[in-house]
């Protein structure tokens, strides 16, 4: 983080368990968020690793399940707050019922973050791109 002089860092599928926070040996702080249950799948999971500015700057964090995680975070103006959306959305494999449950979630998260804040969202939302990059050689690879 300290290399390319990032704040926040964003990571998807941890595949931990559970809800919670640990403080690195570096400094950093490390919030997470993966599956709850008892003798859950190591599966999924997404974090949020703050440097020590960030950790100064923040005002809470929520975690919404094993796939979405949020925190805000203050400004210079305080009327204005930042807040960033972690996310690790589920691939085409998925049926559409849990693909339409995780949209409609992070729509509501999303719509609940004051419009007058900052919304980040960033994450792995696992877009998919055609084979096909004929005419855009020069800026997409063939996948």
């Amino acid at each position: 983080m300290k290399r390319y002089n990032q704040e926040v860092l964003g990571i998807s599928e941890t595949f931990w368990t559970q809800v919670g926070q640990q403080r690195l040996t570096s400094g950093e702080l490390l919030l997470y968020s993966g599956h709850e249950e008892e003798n859950a799948p190591h599966t999924q999971g997404v974090a949020l690793m703050l440097c020590k500015q960030a950790q100064k700057a923040l005002i809470g964090w929520e975690s919404h399940g094993p796939r979405i995680i949020k925190a805000s975070f203050k400004t210079k103006n305080e009327s204005i707050s930042i807040n960033v959306i972690q996310c690790y959305a589920p691939t085409n494999d998925y049926n559409e019922y849990a693909k339409d449950r995780f949209y409609d979630r992070l729509q509501s998260i999303i719509e609940k973050c004051p419009t007058k804040d900052l919304t980040i969202l960033i994450g792995d939302l696992n877009d998919q791109v055609e084979m096909n990059n004929t005419g855009y050689e020069d800026i997409m690879g063939r996948h």
